[in-house]
């Protein structure tokens, strides 16, 4: 709560300081927008400390009212510069940013932009900002589906650098590359002196069709134990009716058994996401997905197969207003092994019900 209220307090200084700014330029656009997003999960299951599987990060707490998101955010933006900053809270944020320290685990976004270039729309961005990762963010009305697939739960959601950018002229293309402090990371790892490195490439030939290629080339380790780690994402965004749409992802990842090893561990992640839209305000989804990491590079196990899962899950939405929304969830998970616990004993499978009510403002 306390690290909550300083977030407000930082947001209205930095409102202030921008406002007098406003007044000497009248060519600058200052604009203020906040998010919330209250759920209830419950997990049949059970899960004794009611927290659901350690790679679950959004929407994790069970059988409890509980908050995922919420954030006020200030933005500046010209012809020539550019500014983001948003403070927030909420089971999400206490999940993902656990191992940042201090007031950094209130940080969702904080960057500035300068335009490189009169003619073309070419940006350098520097702070932390949203993942070029996936097409999945942690605003869940942004979200075909109420909870995260496991592929946006176990890439980044933010990530702290430096970018290029360009998007050109009819926005058909944007291209951009990076310098990162490693994989969703504000401080770099304590021990890691390299930079880690990403691209993306963005096509949209047609408000129906939208192709994504990103990548991520760098070390999560420690100098003494570095293990290179090479990751693609790709997906496909579908209009194929005015009423249906359609998401095809898929990831595939490579890291070094050992340093300085030619020998690597490698994962992959297919998922596909069919919406349906019967009317203005509603919306049914239905996700299918499966992960493999047998190695558990990002989802260790400890068991022979390691991390092979399938999940499926189906959603409504229904939007009160142009700003709320109403969605609710059912989702299971079947896994090879047996990695989950039910009454005490070890199970393959998990399945829970999620509701959830968002506002944005």
């Amino acid at each position: 709560m306390k690290n909550l209220i300083l977030a407000v307090v930082v947001i209205a200084g930095f409102a202030s300081s921008f406002a007098h700014a406003e007044d000497k330029k009248p060519d600058i656009a200052l604009t203020f927008n906040g998010y919330a997003e209250t759920y209830y999960s419950y997990d049949f299951n059970k899960p004794i400390n009611n927290t659901k599987p350690p790679f679950i990060y959004s929407y994790h707490k069970n059988n409890e009212i509980a908050v995922n998101l919420a954030f006020v955010k200030g933005s500046y933006n010209t012809d020539s510069a550019r500014a983001n900053l948003a403070l927030a809270g909420g089971s999400y944020m206490n999940s993902n940013y656990a191992s940042e320290p201090g007031v950094l685990n209130n940080i969702y976004e904080s960057n500035v932009g300068l335009k490189l270039s009169n003619k073309n729309n070419l940006w350098f961005d520097a702070g932390v900002f949203s993942s070029h990762i996936g097409f999945e963010s942690a605003v869940g009305k942004d979200n075909w589906t109420l909870t995260r697939s496991m592929g946006a739960d176990n890439t980044p959601y933010y990530e702290t650098g430096a970018k290029i950018s360009y998007t050109s002229e009819n926005d058909v293309w944007f291209v951009s590359a990076l310098v990162l402090n490693g994989w969703q990371h504000i401080q770099r790892v304590e021990g890691n002196s390299s930079p880690s490195f990403g691209t993306q490439v963005t096509y949209k030939p047609s408000p129906k069709l939208t192709l994504n290629s990103s990548t991520f080339i760098g070390s999560d380790k420690p100098d003494s134990v570095k293990k290179m780690r090479y990751f693609h994402n790709f997906y496909g965004i579908l209009q194929l009716h005015n009423q249906f749409a359609a998401v095809l992802g898929f990831d595939m990842g490579a890291e070094q058994k050992n340093k300085d090893s030619s020998a690597m561990n490698t994962w992959f992640n297919p998922t596909i996401i069919l919406k349906y839209t019967p009317t203005t305000k509603t919306a049914i989804a239905i996700r299918a997905e499966y992960y493999d990491d047998k190695n558990g590079v990002i989802i260790a196990t400890g068991t022979s197969n390691g991390f092979k899962t399938w999940g499926v899950s189906t959603n409504f939405d229904y939007n009160i207003a142009n700003n709320i929304v109403w969605r609710v969830e059912a989702r299971t998970l079947n896994s090879k092994d047996t990695i989950f616990t039910k009454n005490n004993n070890i199970v393959n499978n998990n399945a829970f019900v999620t509701t959830a009510l968002a506002i944005s403002f």
